[in-house]
């Protein structure tokens, strides 16, 4: 790949992550002494992420994409900080706003317009900066004539379009997407279509995906993790190529 010129907006250096899974449930507070004195952990460590290491600079788009279980999901979430790895460092350099799981940031007994402010402020954006934001996020969105009605009165895909245009139109520095790229009806993935298309080169975007064709498409750089590790950090093509190879 060609020699980066662009500074540095995130770097993983040697990131380790895993989680704790209980393999039999002590009944009681003598048992679990008893477990204890007999170094019965009633738990197996998974790895989830062994040793990651990367950077990615300003602007660019890169997909992030494996088999499941891999790591990437795991990854992503921890560039959120929504996990924290027991090692390795992790700097972000700018504002990073990340659509990972629908709800996240949501209150279903708000109005969809009080859930644009609150998803707001939990991303750090002030009231005032959110009401520059608002007009954007509801036209994309689609959603003007509902935004007085309570959030759980919107149907799924309605909850998606919301979420989704909050992340893409709070004006954050380094965007992350976990899974989705298009949500909605044939006319809104048009405009989602469109939107990658127009920030591609302009904004830092990181894509989980096992879609190759967006891949493809949109990322100037693709990731392939494979057990928590680096398989290939290359083109996006040859990256789809060897994804495509682990099916074969």
């Amino acid at each position: 790949m060609e020699t980066k010129n662009e500074p540095v907006v995130i770097s993983v250096k040697h990131l380790h992550k895993s989680f704790k899974l209980p393999t039999e449930r002590a009944w009681g507070l003598k048992q679990a002494i008893f477990n204890r004195l007999k170094g019965i952990k009633g738990y197996k460590e998974q790895k989830v992420l062994n040793g990651i290491s990367f950077d990615i600079y300003k602007n660019e788009f890169v997909g992030i994409v494996g088999r499941n279980g891999s790591g990437k999901s795991t990854l992503l979430k921890t560039l959120a900080k929504i996990y924290f790895p027991e090692k390795g460092k992790l700097e972000i350099n700018g504002t990073l706003i990340p659509f990972i799981e629908l709800g996240v940031g949501f209150n279903m007994d708000l109005t969809g317009r009080e859930n644009v402010y609150l998803n707001g402020a939990l991303l750090g954006f002030s009231n005032k900066e959110m009401d520059a934001m608002y007009d954007e996020i509801v036209d994309f969105a689609e959603l003007r004539p509902f935004m007085d009605q309570k959030l759980k009165n919107f149907s799924s895909g309605m909850q998606v379009r919301l979420a989704f245009s909050i992340a893409i139109r709070a004006k954050g520095d380094i965007l992350l997407l976990d899974e989705v790229l298009a949500v909605g009806d044939a006319e809104f993935q048009k405009k989602c279509n469109d939107y990658f298309a127009t920030i591609k080169g302009h904004q830092t975007v990181i894509l989980v995906t096992h879609d190759m064709g967006n891949v493809k498409k949109y990322c100037s750089r693709a990731i392939l993790i494979e057990n928590g590790k680096i398989a290939l950090d290359d083109e996006p093509q040859k990256v789809a190529e060897a994804y495509e190879k682990l099916w074969s």
